[in-house]
């Protein structure tokens, strides 16, 4: 017989070439997983190393950025070169003086020009501070703060203390720094915060009206000392505005004995008979045209007329030794900005403090 063919089994090689499709297959995808992870590690890695740039390149100009402020040394963080006006004097640089520099004793005022209490202050006080200014027994440190353009906002307190510290520049500090009390608007009012208006005011002082001056108000020029002087306010934790010492104390502190102009003018006149090297009055030391020791007039309350290069001598009634009883602008908040009375503590009756 002829022998039998036989044929292959179809079905066994279909299965043979599926299980080998099947294993390219797994193969393959297995590859092609491997390719797409090493793809994403290489991101990632690129990530890793493009964020660890940037963050050293952040890192090296912040440090520079600090060097290079802390190099300055007389920069201010809130806004430009730390200049000092002409003349200031104390710690820091941060005070203004009025008076003889000889003087036995020492008035110091931390003032804001937006401050109805300090306006208040300065109505019943500054006559009595004058002449004894003009006798040579006392001087005057005045510290300017910016408390309520804080409280309140605004930037007023700022603007007229930097245009007092031009004003000190010109020799002309202490006719301007009245005018602008006499010319205070409404605590609410940030009418000094416009340079136009300081510049106005600046017309009531003869010979203040300058190129100089004007540049100086415009730029800013004292900015950032007034800044630092409200830092030292702040840092000195006083109450309010005005905080008035003499020689060191606080004289609004005693409610049981509270202070008049009268208490103070006999306080310092004494001072001036009994302490060493106590200064005399003299003809020559109440008329001497100084800028900032002179008793010549100054620009009335109402701001009419132009003020003398001198401190004002208008007589007042509160120079007789009536107390300084608040007016209906004193009350206000203390520093801390909460608002009430000028003084939360129930002390400095003799004036209200009034920021």
């Amino acid at each position: 017989m002829p022998p039998c063919f036989v044929w292959p089994n179809v079905s066994d090689m279909n299965d043979g070439a599926n299980r080998d499709a099947t294993k390219r297959s797994a193969r393959e995808r297995l590859q092609l997983e491997r390719e797409k992870q090493k793809a994403r590690d290489k991101r990632r890695r690129t990530l890793v190393v493009s964020a660890a740039v940037v963050g050293v390149l952040g890192l090296a100009a912040v440090v520079g950025l600090i060097a290079a402020n802390a190099g300055k040394g007389g920069s201010s963080a809130k806004g430009g070169p730390l200049v000092a006006p002409s003349g200031a004097t104390g710690k820091d640089a941060l005070a203004i003086q009025t008076g003889k520099g000889e003087a036995p004793s020492t008035l110091t005022v931390w003032e804001d020009f937006r401050c109805p209490a300090c306006k208040a202050f300065e109505t019943n006080y500054r006559d009595t501070i004058h002449e004894l200014e003009a006798k040579g027994l006392l001087k005057v440190e005045y510290h300017l703060v910016t408390l309520i353009d804080g409280n309140m906002g605004g930037s007023g307190s700022l603007k007229s203390a930097n245009a007092a510290a031009c004003a000190q520049d010109a020799g002309k500090f202490a006719p301007y720094h009245d005018v602008l009390f006499d010319n205070q608007p409404e605590e609410t009012d940030d009418a000094y915060g416009k340079n136009a208006k300081l510049l106005e005011l600046a017309g009531k002082v003869d010979g203040l009206d300058t190129p100089a001056f004007r540049t100086c108000v415009e730029d800013g020029t004292h900015d950032s000392w007034v800044n630092k002087s409200q830092d030292a306010f702040r840092t000195g934790k006083f109450r309010g505005t005005p905080t008035v010492l003499l020689d060191g104390k606080d004289i609004f502190g005693d409610q049981a004995n509270p202070l008049t102009p009268q208490k103070l003018k006999e306080t310092v006149e004494a001072a001036g008979k009994s302490g060493p090297g106590a200064a005399k009055a003299s003809p020559s030391a109440s008329g001497s045209p100084s800028a900032k020791g002179s008793a010549s007039p100054s620009a009335s309350a109402q701001g009419s007329g132009k003020a003398s290069s001198g401190r004002s001598a208008t007589p007042s009634a509160s120079s007789a030794g009536a107390s300084a009883a608040p007016s209906a602008r004193s009350a206000g908040r203390s520093s801390s900005g909460a608002p009430g009375s000028a003084d939360a503590s129930g002390e400095h009756a003799g004036m209200p403090m009034g920021h």
